[in-house]
């Protein structure tokens, strides 16, 4: 009898509230008499662990069983204090009061070695209270109505229903469902100017399995920076997608989506980046670059 197996049924009907024998079977990859097995021994050992007969049964813990402290150990106590400590930085307000909590629970001292800060400089206040709105949203299943500035610099109200917080590639998105567009949106919480959480309770929907987290990406963008902006190909890009030329200049191999977001951010890099494929992202950078010197020529 697997000591480890026992401890992941613990947790997983912990999470779940119920499951059925074959549901943990198939889960641990054991027979069915190994489960009930497992539950005996559970059982034996102390652990409040029954089983309900009927179509709507299965395994179950009662409702107020918890787990004692002693089960973590020291490394995983301490891991459980500094995910706190990074993520009450992130908005979570209430991150500190539990963080005080478990750390007297634990008798642990909280290494304070960890500072993240997803706030604008300057503004702190503004992405707390977001932040925070947010999250209540998504909890509680509330429709929220935002002010959002779009990729064609378009300034639109929106009702939606927050389905879930994302950070990917240093930004923070909210996934959710868009009421005007009847479809599954994904907005940059930057972009998000004004925000209002609403009364109204909806029921969330699965978002989609397939991959539409973003735009259509191009491949075999190739891009050539030269060796002074070197420090930022690194901040932007990951290391191996990037490839250091003999005289320095750094070669970058990537995929992104071609939208009006990406010809300003090239250039942003100003002189420091040539396009080398492919032609046509080429050219629209050139025309955008001869826009810019045009509005702006003395």
């Amino acid at each position: 009898m697997s000591d480890s197996r026992l401890f992941k049924i613990l947790y997983y009907l912990l999470d779940k509230g119920r499951a059925t024998a074959s549901e943990l079977a198939d889960r641990f990859e054991v027979s069915i008499r190994t489960v009930y097995r497992d539950v005996e021994a559970l059982s034996s050992a102390g652990v409040p662990i029954y089983t309900e007969p009927g179509r709507n049964g299965g395994i179950c813990l009662l409702h107020e069983f918890t787990l004692d402290r002693a089960i973590l150990s020291q490394n995983e106590k301490q891991e459980v204090l500094t995910a706190l400590q990074s993520i009450s930085a992130s908005g979570y307000s209430s991150g500190e009061e539990i963080l005080t909590k478990l750390s007297a629970l634990f008798h642990m001292d909280t290494e304070n070695w960890i500072e993240v800060d997803f706030s604008h400089w300057g503004n702190k206040g503004w992405d707390d209270s977001k932040f925070e709105k947010l999250k209540t949203a998504v909890i509680h299943h509330k429709e929220i109505k935002i002010l959002y500035e779009n990729t064609r610099s378009e300034t639109r109200e929106r009702v939606v229903q927050p389905l879930k917080l994302s950070f990917k590639s240093k930004e923070w998105y909210l996934k959710a469902f868009c009421l005007e567009k009847q479809d599954f949106r994904i907005f940059k919480l930057n972009r998000i100017l004004e925000l209002e959480l609403l009364e109204k309770i909806f029921v969330p929907r699965p978002w989609p399995e397939q991959e539409n987290d973003s735009l259509p990406s191009c491949p075999g963008i190739v891009l050539l920076f030269s060796k002074e902006i070197g420090y930022r190909v690194y901040d932007e890009f990951d290391k191996t997608q990037v490839e250091r030329q003999k005289n320095g200049d750094l070669k970058v191999c990537t995929e992104m989506p071609v939208d009006p977001w990406l010809t300003g951010y090239l250039l942003s890099f100003g002189t420091e980046v040539e396009i080398v494929e492919p032609e046509y992202l080429r050219e629209m950078v050139a025309a955008q670059a001869k826009s810019i010197y045009e509005k702006n020529k003395p």
